[in-house]
C-alpha cells in the first residue's frame, strides 16, 4: 500500500510509548498496532484527529504517500 504510517517516528520524537498513546487516544493496543505496522486499510478521521491532538502534529506528519512502493507489490493490482 503506498500510504505509509510514520507513527513509530512520532512516538520516538515525543518520547511516548504505544501504551501511553493508547490510553490518551482511547483505542485498543491491537488497533493502534495495526495502524502502526501499516496493515490498516482505513483510519477514521476521529482517530486521526485524536492522534494528532495527543502527538501535537498534523495528519501529514503521520501519513505519507510512496507511489514507488506499489510497483514492487505483486498484490497491488487487486
Amino acid at each position: 500500500m503506498p500510504i505509509r504510517v510514520t507513527l513509530d517516528r512520532m512516538l520516538l520524537e515525543r518520547r511516548m510509548s504505544l501504551t501511553e498513546l493508547c490510553d490518551r487516544v482511547g483505542i485498543t493496543m491491537a488497533n493502534l498496532s495495526i495502524l502502526k505496522t501499516g496493515k490498516a486499510k482505513a483510519v477514521r478521521f476521529s482517530t486521526l484527529e485524536a492522534l494528532c491532538r495527543e502527538l501535537g502534529c498534523q495528519p501529514g506528519d503521520l501519513l505519507s504517500f510512496d507511489d514507488e512502493e506499489d510497483e514492487d507489490d505483486p498484490d497491488a493490482a487487486e
